[in-house]
């Protein structure tokens, strides 16, 4: 990067040095986790909003996934402001944003300002997430680094598979009025609470040259987001992928196209651009952008698939279903904290470990469901937890691996990138999997063990095609090494 297109200066006291970089982390993965919550934990509350708002389908539809499409959106728009302006005061009016929607969630007259409230909670959540891991680029450096992406790690996986069991909690406490609304006004104490200490804890960040926010480069990507997401917001689970409107993808993929060719435009006048083009030449970068994309598709269908088969076919209620899906919280959240502690020293080889033990644990489920009979949630219970310990030594050693080589100055739009990619491939592995599910549950008149079963081999597909992508990369690790030990030994 050139100097006269230096980021702002960094925090008042240097990353090592500032005494409150733990409690900043604890602020930041406090409302990353919150945003990552409202993904699943609306998912038990649907059933109480249609009845109690009389929601058509489409309503629904949007409420769930309006959500993750501004979501996605956000991510690298916001995490370039962050990067170009002050990433504590993006942070704050996330927050804000995000809290203000949350209660407009909570006290909607109707199924359609719901979704309109969720759209806007989206783009708080968005503007949130990318200066999560921006932050920790900057205040942490060596082992400490790789301790802070653990925990972000362990939030992520927390957050994910707890939500359906804190949504099924408030559900049942506030009773079919209530409950949805509780949903979203759990959300304002925390967000209350997190303005107060970002603004006490977060560094403050001293204005350097202001850069430009390539707002073409915004607009032409929001747009490609749009198109490649809509097939999934459009699509009705109960209806086969070939009828969902995918010629949209083509659009994208031409939009994408002249996105680049004005990235490199605005580059070459001297400009900075939305997105790096120079991370493209990363392959750590890219490497841990596919492998992350593939497995997001994977583990986010793994909990919405399950739920369907525990509430609907096993008849078990919401929060009955959310405690099942526990040991898989707990054991990412145990692993995920270790596998940052050590991703230093065992690097990719510690992620292929993680997407193995997810992979035997899904082949687990789908061989010991046939034969299960009572106690289903019991017996799942030691292949989750499995999958989950798996899932905690993937997510926050790949997102160190992958941001190990990029500039800390350039961290929010890295890392707003590579969650961009985790949203974009969670909506369209989601997606992929209902329709496999919904279309095996219509040809076996009704069965949810086959249907859960038949869409959890597309799951496995997917955390396999991670897993090689997370080989290739190992390979081309040692081979690195090998060439620069060759390198020295030559000049010695």
């Amino acid at each position: 990067m050139r100097e006269d297109q230096s980021a702002p200066e960094a925090v008042d006291t240097p990353g090592e040095g500032h005494d409150d970089r733990w409690r900043a982390l604890a602020v930041c993965l406090v409302a990353g986790g919150m945003c990552l919550l409202d993904v699943s934990i609306v998912n038990v509350a649907l059933p109480s909003i249609r009845e109690g708002l009389s929601a058509t389908d489409s309503q629904v539809q949007w409420i769930v996934a309006g959500y993750s499409l501004a979501f996605g959106m956000a991510l690298v728009p916001a995490g370039r402001l962050g990067d170009a302006r002050s990433r504590r005061t993006v942070f704050m009016w996330g927050v804000a944003l995000f809290t203000l929607a949350s209660a407009a969630c909570g006290a909607a007259p109707s199924a359609w300002a719901i979704s309109v409230a969720r759209v806007v909670q989206g783009v708080g959540g968005g503007m949130i997430t990318p200066q999560v891991s921006g932050f920790i680029q900057n205040l942490f450096r060596g082992p400490e680094r790789g301790r802070a992406f653990g925990l972000f790690g362990a939030s992520i996986g927390i957050s994910t598979a707890i939500g359906p069991l804190l949504g099924g909690v408030l559900v049942q406490l506030g009773g079919p009025e209530w409950g949805w609304r509780l949903v979203f006004y759990v959300n304002l104490p925390v967000g209350l609470l997190l303005l107060v200490l970002a603004r006490t804890w977060l560094p403050r960040v001293a204005e350097g040259r202001r850069q430009s926010l390539d707002p073409v480069g915004v607009v032409l990507f929001a747009a490609a987001m749009l198109l490649v997401l809509l097939p999934v917001v459009e699509g009705d689970q109960g209806k086969p992928l070939s009828e969902r409107p995918w010629w949209l993808a083509g659009v994208a993929v031409l939009v994408l196209a002249v996105f680049y060719a004005w990235e490199r435009h605005w580059s070459s006048r001297g400009r900075e651009t939305l997105v790096d083009l120079s991370l493209a030449r990363v392959p750590s970068y890219v490497f841990g952008l596919g492998l992350g994309t593939f497995y997001f598709a994977g583990f986010t269908s793994i909990f919405i698939v399950l739920t369907l088969y525990l509430q609907s076919g096993l008849r078990y209620s919401a929060l009955e279903a959310g405690l099942t899906q526990l040991p898989f919280a707990v054991g990412s959240a145990v692993t995920a904290f270790y596998g940052g502690r050590i991703v230093q020293r065992w690097g990719r080889l510690l992620v292929l470990g993680g997407l193995a033990m997810i992979t035997v644990a899904l082949v687990g489920i789908d061989v010991l469901l046939p034969r299960l009979d009572g106690h289903e949630g019991l017996s799942l219970a030691p292949l989750l937890l499995l999958a989950g310990a798996g899932g905690g030594l993937v997510i926050s050693p790949n997102i160190t691996l992958a941001l190990d080589e990029v500039d800390p100055a350039r961290a929010g739009a890295g890392g707003g990138l590579l969650q961009t990619a985790q949203r974009v491939g969670s909506a369209l592995g989601v997606a992929v999997v209902l329709a496999q599910f919904f279309g095996a549950l219509a040809a076996t008149d009704g069965d949810y063990a086959e249907a859960l079963s038949s869409s959890l081999r597309t799951t496995i597909g997917l955390v396999v095609v991670a897993l090689l992508l997370g080989v290739v990369d190992l390979v081309r690790r040692a081979r690195a090494t090998g060439r620069s030990a060759g390198a020295t030994a030559d000049r010695g």
